[in-house]
């Protein structure tokens, strides 16, 4: 998640230790730990894995893929499951320690709330059966991505677009970051709100105007095609009896 440079790094909430593990948890948790024996729906969990299972388009062949707002790693990992070079980018120095811990030992252990001032202790792991070599990491700013990253056979910006001061911004990079024939994966709740974006540069919104489905189509309509639209459910733990669901609008983009 990106903040705008007019924000120190001490003032950006996603460097704090609890966020760290609040992520970790959300990318990394086992369903049982989240849910335990409470009726929740598991096919809303693992969203950072599905979000890539679910998008990717398998049979295209790719090398390479860039993960924008990639957070503690989950999706960078899982891109690296069939492609060789990836490479996660996020604000938060916190997250990217938190990823290169991951990459270089497997591991990482968190505290998340329970309940009161209880509290539940985890691990995430990566997964045996990746190559965690595969992955780098580096902290960037998503509006302002420096200039030599050249470009990649798949990028993905999972629950970022609307978490962006400059959405706009951010969109008309996309065409140098896609390869021709690349696929661009994006998915986001269009969850506007004004400490994060100005409502003038919200993509869609207004009570008057375009849903920001539209807008968003219209935006990249130009350099993509919209190959694959699907509703991508999530949850986010608040405490072991209150969970955030949300629905992300998950959309494939191929690279005119």
């Amino acid at each position: 998640m990106i903040l705008s440079d007019s924000f120190s790094r001490v003032s950006n909430p996603y460097e704090t230790p609890q966020l760290v593990s609040d992520y970790l948890f959300f990318h990394y948790a086992a369903f049982h730990e989240a849910a335990g024996d409470l009726p929740i729906p598991e096919s809303a969990w693992g969203f950072a894995q599905r979000v890539v299972n679910e998008l990717l388009d398998p049979t295209s062949p790719s090398s390479s893929a860039l993960d924008i707002g990639c957070a503690v790693g989950a999706s960078s990992f899982e891109l690296a499951r069939t492609i060789p070079r990836v490479l996660g980018i996020d604000y938060s120095e916190a997250f990217i320690e938190a990823s290169e811990t991951l990459k270089n030992n497997s591991f990482l252990a968190g505290d998340v709330p329970w309940e009161g001032r209880k509290t539940q202790s985890f691990v995430a792991r990566i997964p045996a059966d990746i190559d965690r070599q595969r992955v780098h990491f580096e902290t960037g700013n998503a509006i302002d991505l420096r200039r030599d990253l050249g470009n990649f056979d798949v990028v993905l910006a999972a629950n970022l677009l609307c978490r962006l001061p400059a959405p706009i911004a951010f969109l008309e990079r996309l065409p140098d970051l896609v390869a021709p024939g690349g696929q661009l994966l994006m998915a986001t709740p269009f969850s506007w709100l004004e400490q994060y974006t100005p409502p003038f540069l919200w993509l869609g919104g207004q009570q008057d105007g375009p849903a920001s489905a539209d807008v968003l189509q219209e935006k990249l309509s130009s350099h993509f095609r919209l190959e694959h639209e699907i509703n991508l459910p999530f949850l986010i733990r608040e405490h072991s009896r209150k969970f955030q669901y949300g629905i992300s609008l998950g959309t494939r983009w191929r690279r005119l």
